[in-house]
C-alpha cells in the first residue's frame, strides 16, 4: 500500500478549504442560487411588488341570451312596403322639351311597384308600434308580419323626418308588447342585442356592447343623440330594437356607418326616452313639440373671436341669421352677437344648442346671455312652437 508523504498533504488540504470557501461565496458555480436573497434582491423585489396585487371578484356573466330573446323578440314585427312609381313608356318623354311638345298627359305611362323592407317594435298592446321615418316614407301600403305568423297592415299616426322616427297603428288582438328601460342609465360597456330584419332574410339577433354614447353631428338627422353599439345592423334593421340582457327596450337601430353596405362594427340607435317622448307628441299631438327661436348659429372659432374683438378662449355661437319676426329677432337679437348662455346654460356646439332650444316649452320665457361688440347682454324671448317642415308627414 501506498501512502502520500506529508510534504504533499498541507498543500491539497488547503485547496480543499479553498475550494469550500469559494462555493460558499459564489453559489452560480455550482448551478444553484443561495435560499437567501441579497441585499440587491430584497430592493428588486420591493419595487416590483409595490402595493398588494389586487382581489377582482369574479362576476357570474350569463352563458345564454336567451330568455333576453323570448321576451323580446315577439314585440319586433317586420315591415315590408311598396309605393306605386310612375313611368314613361317613352324614352323621349324623359327630355322636357318633349314633354312640353307633345303634352305630357298625352303620353302613355306605366306603373310599377317599388318595395322595400324594415323592421318595427310594438310597445303597448293597443297595436302602436315605433320605428323610422325612412322606413315607411311615401309608402303607399304597409304590410306588417309578426313572429308568430300573423300578418295585417298599419296605418301612420305620425312621422317626424327631423328624428326619423314613425309611429303606426295595427288592429290585431292579444299583441306582446316590450318593455322600455330608461336609455339614462345605460354606460359604455353594458351588453347590448339588436333585434330585426336584415336583407329580409328573417328575424335576427345580434350581440355587442354600448360603444359610445351621446353621438351627434353625423348628419343623418336634424336632431341626433345616438346610442352607438357594435351590434350588428344591416339594411333592414333599420327600426328595429336595441335591447339589454333582460329584454327591455333601449333604443330604436337606426343608421350604420358602412363604406361597403354591410355591417361594420358602427351602429346607431335612437334612446328609447327620446322615442318615446316623440312618440307620445305623435299620438297625441300628431307631429312633434319642439321649441324655436328662429335664429342660425356658426361655431365660435378662435379666428372669428380675435376678428371680433373677443378673448380667443370664449366659448359660445356666433349668430349667424334671423328669422324676420321670429322670436329671436323680437328679443332684440342681432346678427353678430355671440350667445353665451340659455337659461343659464352655457352653450355647446351647434347641433346641442339646437336640442337645448327644442327642449324648451312653446310659449315659455328664455333668458339668452350674449356678447355684442364685447359687452354682456341679457335679454328674454318667447320660445314658440317650431314650424313643421316639408318632409314631415
Amino acid at each position: 500500500m501506498r501512502f502520500l508523504k506529508p510534504s504533499l498533504i498541507w498543500p491539497l488540504l488547503t485547496g480543499l478549504l479553498l475550494g469550500l470557501l469559494l462555493l460558499q461565496i459564489f453559489p452560480t458555480l455550482t448551478g444553484q442560487t443561495s435560499s437567501q436573497p441579497t441585499q440587491d434582491n430584497n430592493k428588486v423585489q420591493a419595487e416590483v411588488l409595490a402595493g398588494e396585487p389586487l382581489q377582482v371578484p369574479r362576476q357570474q356573466g350569463p352563458v345564454s341570451y336567451a330568455q333576453a330573446v323570448r321576451q323580446a323578440a315577439p314585440s319586433v314585427v317586420n315591415i315590408y312596403t311598396t309605393k306605386v312609381i310612375q313611368q314613361q313608356l317613352n324614352p323621349f318623354m324623359n327630355d322636357p322639351f318633349f314633354r312640353h311638345f307633345f303634352g305630357e298627359d298625352q303620353m302613355p305611362r306605366q306603373q310599377r311597384m317599388q318595395s322595400s323592407l324594415g323592421s318595427g317594435v310594438l310597445v303597448n298592446s293597443e297595436g302602436y308600434l315605433l320605428t323610422n321615418h325612412h322606413v315607411v316614407k311615401d309608402a303607399d301600403e304597409i304590410r306588417v308580419a309578426l313572429r308568430d305568423g300573423r300578418e295585417t297592415f298599419a296605418k301612420i299616426i305620425g312621422s317626424d323626418a327631423e328624428s326619423d322616427l314613425a309611429v303606426l297603428k295595427i288592429e290585431l288582438d292579444n299583441l306582446p308588447a316590450i318593455n322600455l328601460a330608461s336609455s339614462d342609465t345605460l354606460e359604455v360597456g353594458d351588453v347590448v342585442l339588436a333585434i330585426g330584419n336584415p336583407f329580409g332574410v328573417g328575424q335576427t339577433v345580434t350581440q355587442g356592447i354600448i360603444s359610445a354614447l351621446g353621438r351627434s353631428s353625423l348628419g343623418i338627422n336634424t336632431y341626433e343623440d345616438f346610442i352607438q353599439t357594435d351590434a350588428a345592423i344591416n339594411p333592414g334593421n333599420s327600426g328595429g330594437a336595441l335591447v339589454n340582457p333582460y329584454g327591455q327596450l333601449l333604443g330604436i337601430n337606426t343608421a350604420i356607418f358602412s363604406r361597403s353596405g354591410g355591417s361594420q362594427g358602427i351602429g346607431f340607435a335612437i334612446p328609447s326616452n327620446l322615442a318615446r317622448e316623440i312618440m307620445l307628441d305623435l299620438i297625441n299631438e300628431g307631429f312633434v313639440v319642439r321649441g324655436w327661436l328662429g335664429i342660425e348659429v356658426q361655431e365660435l372659432t378662435s379666428s372669428l373671436a380675435a376678428s371680433l374683438n373677443l378673448d380667443p378662449s370664449t366659448q359660445g355661437l356666433v349668430i349667424a341669421g334671423l328669422l324676420r319676426n321670429g322670436p329671436a329677432h323680437q328679443a332684440g337679437l342681432q346678427p353678430g352677437d355671440v350667445l353665451i348662455r340659455i337659461n343659464d346654460e352655457p352653450v355647446g356646439s351647434a347641433r346641442e344648442t339646437i336640442n337645448l332650444i327644442a327642449g324648451l316649452d312653446p310659449d315659455t320665457q328664455a333668458s339668452l346671455d350674449i356678447l355684442r361688440d364685447g359687452e354682456p347682454l341679457e335679454l328674454t324671448a318667447t320660445i314658440r312652437q317650431r314650424p313643421p317642415q316639408n318632409n314631415n308627414r
